[in-house]
């Protein structure tokens, strides 16, 4: 098990790896007509990506805020190991960082993540971590959003060429000068009074085919 110390030694050294190689991709940014809108009027927003998916975010976050949306992003990082590492590597690009999950710290998590909407701030949530099933979508975001009223974006990103780890989630790591494509979908509005089991097959099939989408853009 990693120490808190060298989690945050990793973290801090993928987040030197990530602003080294971000700038050197060949990014293309679809979808921002389903955000924009928000941004324009400072409503939040709940935004959704896979853990095998996460580690350009920080980078793009910091990139997306200085050209399009003044305000941060609040991030979710589980109590464990590797929610130490995402969380330093989070702060490194400004991300502010709510610690906790469903196991460990998830009460006063939720309060947090729920001031931080209502306050009108963007928050990013990871709906298959901390360690899985994958691309399992698990219903913390759909307990926010109805919650709060804030809708959930689904974000995906991909890149070729790339490395995948043999980890539970399949990480992908870019390689310099690979193609990236980062795909924003659709908003989903939540109710208080909705089903939620069934708002949250929505969007974990929102969130496949956003996926499969920012796939298909660097496959072409």
């Amino acid at each position: 098990m990693m120490t808190p110390r060298t989690a945050h030694r990793l973290g801090v050294g993928l987040a030197a790896a990530v602003a080294t190689i971000g700038p050197t991709l060949r990014l293309r940014v679809h979808g921002l007509e389903h955000v924009e809108p928000f941004w324009a009027a400072g409503r939040p927003v709940i935004y959704v990506v896979w853990h095998g998916r996460i580690v350009l975010l920080p980078w793009l976050t910091g990139r997306l805020r200085g050209r399009h949306r003044p305000r941060g992003v609040t991030m979710l990082a589980s109590r464990s190991g590797d929610g130490a590492l995402a969380a330093a590597c989070g702060e490194r690009f400004g991300l502010r960082v709510v610690r906790g999950s469903s196991s460990r710290g998830g009460t006063a998590a939720v309060r947090a993540l729920v001031q931080t909407l209502r306050d009108g701030s963007d928050i990013a949530l990871v709906p298959d971590g901390p360690r899985g099933p994958r691309e399992h979508f698990q219903p913390g975001a759909v307990v926010l959003a109805a919650l709060t009223g804030a809708p959930i974006v689904p974000v995906a990103c991909a890149a070729r060429p790339a490395r995948r780890l043999a980890s539970w989630d399949q990480m992908l790591l870019p390689v310099p000068f690979a193609r990236c494509a980062v795909v924003f979908g659709a908003p989903l509005g939540v109710a208080r009074d909705d089903d939620r089991e069934i708002v949250r097959k929505d969007a974990e099939r929102a969130l496949a085919e956003t996926t499969a989408r920012a796939d298909r853009l660097v496959s072409a």
